[in-house]
């Protein structure tokens, strides 16, 4: 995948190899790690007093650097050290992708940078919020496992159908916005797109709430004190603008509950409020306490509806630790509620702790899959917990014509071919031949489809999203049509002398020169204060006292010409002047 000898990624199951794209180092321009430089700097020097100790110490840990865009394999070898791993991405993924990847220990990275025009604040997940934002917090132990516990129960969480749609608005919304040659015509129909979709999504899904969780926590989270809160969520850390902006009275502060589950958020602005937890560990806790509402923990009928209503692949527990995974299309209730009958419609597996059941892949069942669940009528014993000369008693024999009658009203009946049981003794599948099966007066398997296995168990202890052992069949994870557009920058004046800075920097090339380069400058693009601001620093740097005396007026005159840009210009006067 990647130069790097990573063992993070040699673990990534293949469906989420589709995702990651070519980092492409060599499209960065000049300006580009211009850009990057800036913001690392303006960055660190807010930070190192408001973020949490842990940014600031895993900062120095990973090795960062401020001087470039990092490459990923450098990345990957940095992260390696404290069990990460790293890829790149184009743009948004859909949610449940972005924390499959963190339960394998690896960060998504968006490949592009930001724009100078959004260098304050970024529409779209680019390198600088990925890299510089995510990875330094991750050295912290506590907060590396609430990201990896995080992944592994968000990933399992189930969609609604409304949910890729909002996606998919999102994702294009993000494009749009981060694109400098998009219109406000546009701007304006894509941010119109999710709001009407955002207006119709009905009940909120699991995925939907648990992303809010994630925004509010891993994207915009502060920590600690309720009155002096730090930052450690990447969305902030990245966010030069909103980071100073975050600790403003303007910003409401919340303590972090469950309650922010149910809070949205607008992924295209600045956040009006904010959640505060007292301590990473804390993080967990309300993590738990949102996954017991889950289907994943619950199981039952109404976890097993919330799978057919996504309509996507699912997976169901049985308390005999028999998975059943696919497209769940119907389920058929008892009189007290209890879910009598499951089925599939298409590829379906039977896995068991998520690996697949010998000669029970998407390959043999091809059609679907459908299976009684509960006790045999005048029996306390689930058939799961019987041995083989308990099953015997009642008149299960392999071999044997036998008739299964469920409380439930469900009817088995065919020549018993075959039991199956794990390590455990758990009976896990019953296979028949010649095989009837009937809940009530409806024919629900008939002998001439073939043969018939029967899943084991007493009750449905959980159902998730996607398939149990991916690594079995192609995962039906969905891949957006929509790519980021690049717009490639074409004046090649203006990166002929960003080089040439970033030539000065590393090997002067004397008083006159850098003079001379101010002044084309100054010819060329009067109006850039980003090149300005790199100029001045040298001749800070070189002690050239009159250049830099010109330079600083020139840029104090640029901040009353172009006041949406006085804020940087000023905040990199300071950090220059201050080093």
């Amino acid at each position: 995948m990647y130069l790097t000898k990573n063992e993070n990624l040699k673990r990534l199951p293949l469906h989420l190899h589709k995702y990651v794209v070519n980092q492409n180092y060599a499209n960065y321009t000049p300006e580009d790690h211009a850009v990057w430089r800036y913001m690392m700097r303006i960055s660190f020097d807010f930070l190192a007093e408001n973020a949490h100790q842990s940014f600031v110490e895993g900062l120095k840990q990973t090795g960062i650097c401020f001087e470039k865009i990092p490459n990923i394999d450098e990345i990957n070898s940095i992260l390696e050290k404290i069990g990460w791993a790293a890829v790149c991405v184009d743009g948004f993924i859909p949610p449940t992708v972005f924390m499959e990847f963190q339960a394998y220990h690896v960060l998504v990275i968006a490949a592009d940078i930001r724009s100078i025009g959004h260098i304050e604040y970024t529409p779209a997940p680019d390198i600088f919020h990925e890299a510089a934002g995510h990875a330094p917090i991750i050295a912290d132990a506590e907060y590396a496992e609430y990201l990896r516990l995080f992944g592994a129960i968000g990933s399992k969480a189930i969609s609604s159908k409304r949910d890729n749609d909002l996606y998919e608005a999102i994702r294009r919304l993000s494009i749009v916005k981060e694109n400098r040659h998009s219109t406000a015509e546009e701007i304006s129909e894509a941010e119109l797109q999710v709001v009407e979709i955002q207006r119709y999504m009905g009940e909120m899904s699991e995925m939907s709430k648990i992303r809010n969780l994630h925004w509010w926590t891993v994207e915009y989270g502060l920590i600690g004190e309720f009155e002096n809160p730090k930052l450690y969520g990447a969305g902030l850390l990245s966010s030069i603008g909103e980071s100073v902006n975050c600790l403003s009275e303007r910003v409401i502060k919340l303590p972090y509950t469950i309650e922010a589950a149910d809070k949205s958020f607008d992924i295209t602005t600045q956040q009006p409020q904010l959640f505060v937890t007292p301590n990473f560990i804390h993080l967990t806790i309300v993590l738990n306490e949102f996954a017991d509402t889950m289907a994943l923990r619950l199981g039952g009928a109404k976890s097993v509806q919330k799978a057919i209503d996504s309509e996507a692949e699912a997976s169901v527990e049985l308390s005999s630790g028999l998975q059943i995974s696919g497209i769940f299309t119907r389920m058929i209730l008892d009189e007290q509620g209890e879910i009598a009958y499951l089925k599939t419609t298409g590829p379906s597996m039977l896995c068991e702790r998520e690996r697949v059941m010998i000669g029970h892949g998407v390959n043999v069942h091809t059609e679907g899959f459908g299976t009684p669940i509960g006790l045999l009528k005048n029996m306390q014993s689930p058939l799961e917990n019987m041995s083989l000369q308990h099953l015997a008693q009642i008149g299960i024999i392999t071999g044997l014509w036998v008739r299964l009658d469920f409380q439930s009203g469900v009817c088995v009946e065919g020549k018993l071919k075959y039991i199956r049981k794990n390590k455990y003794g758990k009976v896990l599948l019953m296979t028949f031949v010649d095989c009837t099966v009937r809940f009530n007066d409806e024919i629900l398997f008939q002998p001439e489809w073939g043969v018939y296995d029967m899943a084991v168990g007493k009750q449905v202890t959980s159902v998730f999203a996607g398939l149990a052992d991916k690594n079995e069949a192609e995962a039906q994870t969905y891949v957006s049509d929509t790519f980021t557009q690049h717009a490639m920058q074409s004046d090649a004046q203006l990166m002929r002398y960003y080089q040439e800075i970033r030539d000065f920097r590393i090997k002067s090339k004397g008083d006159s020169k850098l003079t001379k380069l101010y002044q084309k400058v100054m010819i060329d693009y009067p109006d850039n204060w980003l090149l300005s601001i790199e100029i001045y620093e040298l001749a800070i740097q070189l002690k050239i006292a009159k250049l830099a005396s010109s330079i600083k007026t020139d840029l104090l005159g640029k901040v009353e010409r172009f006041p949406q840009f006085a804020t940087l210009i000023l905040n990199g006067i300071r950090i220059i002047e201050n080093h």
